[in-house]
């Protein structure tokens, strides 16, 4: 990797917001655009931006926006040389500030793809100061007219997946505990993990955790990082006084704000490792059968309904192909 070093700051900053571009550098200059106009990052903040070798110009460009809004002291560019995934992305910035920045207090994870509203990043540390059993928290996402996006949640189960899938309101009841959306208000609540898009840490944590998992090249990986945290006794809530509009999947192309992609491989990969790494391969099975019989009872209500299905294209053949290559014994290698 290769960073493009400013001057580093004077102490090691209260706050680390990490932003991993890969491609994205549009969306980066309205997420950084939202921290550092105004009041939003903390007087002790920084930030870094990991890019994972883009490939399009996304460092020159981002580095000449910096430059021309006078963001240096606070906005940092690494320039990876391969894309290893969003977790090795984050954990090279993360070890980056370390070493010329000093170790922060606490690292906000947030997505290019993210405009954190006016005062919006307040909430959430001051929760997290004044409640130390709490190591992980994540904020309100929510839509650019203020709708509310599902992003705390319950960590995934066998009869979770079937639920997820099925789609159907007596079911959804009857397996109401076991829904991966969790229910929120307008108080903080505890969760079981938040979504990775707005994610604040203790560094104090992954001192006692470790970093992100990189064998997860993209999703899952915050859900694994939140099980391992609560397994060493930490608590993750959701704060909702902390509002953060998230244009969902603009970063990835999966997004409900156009058609539908078809779901990438590692989506598939990055599921099946989650399941097996913390249930077991048994397990991991019956949750493939769960997901699988729920997808069906939900395009069957489909067919009966004469409607067309919402999702990504070929998604079931994709299921089914990935469940018969890993149950072989094979792995897929995620793309570089």
């Amino acid at each position: 990797m290769s960073a493009l070093r400013n001057e580093p700051a004077a102490a090691a900053p209260g706050l680390l917001v990490i932003i991993v571009n890969y491609r994205t550098a549009d969306l980066v200059i309205d997420c950084l655009e939202s921290l550092l106009e105004g009041v939003t990052l903390p007087s002790d903040g920084a930030v870094i931006v990991a890019d994972g070798a883009s490939g399009d110009g996304s460092v020159e460009g981002l580095q000449s926006e910096i430059a021309a809004r006078g963001w240096q002291q606070r906005a940092h560019l690494l320039a990876l040389e391969t894309n290893l995934g969003f977790s090795h992305a984050n954990n090279c910035a993360y070890a980056h500030a370390c070493s010329t920045l000093g170790k922060p207090r606490h690292v906000l994870f947030l997505n290019p793809d993210t405009v954190v509203r006016p005062n919006g990043l307040r909430p959430l540390l001051e929760f997290v100061e004044s409640h130390p059993p709490v190591g992980i928290a994540g904020a309100r996402l929510e839509d650019p007219d203020g709708t509310p996006q599902a992003c705390a949640f319950r960590f995934p189960s066998i009869l979770g997946e079937f639920e997820s899938e099925a789609k159907l309101g007596p079911v959804s009841k009857v397996l109401g505990k076991w829904q991966v959306a969790a229910s929120t208000g307008e108080d903080p609540v505890r969760v079981d993990w938040v979504s990775g898009a707005a994610m604040l840490v203790r560094s104090k944590l992954l001192d006692e955790v470790g970093l992100l998992d990189e064998s997860y090249f993209l999703y899952y990986e915050e859900v694994d990082f939140c099980r391992r945290a609560a397994a060493a006794g930490w608590q993750c809530w959701h704060v909702p006084q902390s509002r953060i509009v998230h244009l969902v999947g603009c970063s990835t192309g999966v997004t409900k704000h156009r058609a539908p992609s078809r779901r990438p491989r590692y989506w598939f990969a990055s599921r099946d490792r989650f399941f097996s790494q913390h249930h077991g391969r048994r397990y991991a099975r019956w949750a493939n059968i769960a997901w699988i019989a729920g997808h069906l009872v939900f395009r069957l209500r489909l067919l009966v309904g004469r409607k067309m299905f919402p999702g990504p294209p070929h998604l079931l053949a994709d299921f089914l192909l990935h469940s018969l290559v890993i149950r072989s014994g094979h792995r897929e290698t995620p793309p570089q």
